[in-house]
């Protein structure tokens, strides 16, 4: 349904299905401006080109298929379960991968569906989640990955940011500064706040001094 309303749309659609025989009856429907990829799509080499996403993703894959997919040039995704997308979509409390996404995308929940819109119904009700690319990233997207392995330390370290990324004394000194406590635990700052602990923390670190735009 959605390869054929993107169609219609005038969209050039690359569909990517993982079973063969879907994917074999996806290719005898459609041909033109509709290319059919039959691939998992976590094994699936994602365009180097601006692509949106348009996808009923499986939900209990939701999240590791969508940070697979951000890692390219995605202007806007996706349907998914919604209590993952209302964990991802709010403000507070963070998550580790809502930190991270939120540096690049815009993420909001623009619909919501029920259950019972789909056949066969699912056990929960779903919403659509949109990431729009900001014009303007928190993090420079050069740092997209130094970024991640820096959130991921705080997250997995299980405690406050004064005893894992941060010193007591830069956590007192940034605190204030951007809004937070100074025993503040990972999933208490909001993305714009972790930005700038990562912009000091980086500054410090390489003596280069740099712009965060909120």
């Amino acid at each position: 349904m959605l390869t054929r309303a993107l169609q219609e749309a005038g969209a050039r659609v690359v569909a990517v299905e993982r079973d063969p025989s879907l994917a074999a009856g996806l290719r005898a429907r459609f041909s033109g401006d509709v290319s059919i990829v039959q691939s998992d799509v976590l094994d699936w080499k994602v365009p180097a080109e601006p692509f949106a996403v348009v996808a009923n993703l499986p939900f209990a894959g939701s999240g590791a298929i969508l940070s697979r997919l951000l890692r390219g040039p995605v202007t806007r995704a996706a349907v998914v379960e919604w209590a993952f997308a209302q964990k991802q979509a709010a403000v507070w409390p963070t998550t580790l991968k809502g930190a991270y996404w939120r540096a690049f995308y815009e993420v909001e929940i623009v619909r919501r569906l029920d259950r019972t819109a789909f056949a066969p119904p699912p056990s929960v009700d779903a919403a659509v989640l949109c990431f729009n690319r900001r014009a303007q990233p928190l993090v420079p997207t050069a740092e997209s990955q130094r970024y991640w392995r820096f959130l991921s330390e705080a997250f997995h370290a299980g405690t406050e940011l004064r005893r894992s990324v941060l010193t007591p004394l830069q956590a007192k000194r940034l605190a204030p500064t951007l809004g937070f406590r100074p025993n503040a635990r990972p999933r208490e700052l909001d993305a714009c706040q972790w930005a700038g602990v990562y912009a000091s923390f980086r500054r410090e670190a390489s003596g280069v001094r740099w712009r965060i735009d909120r």
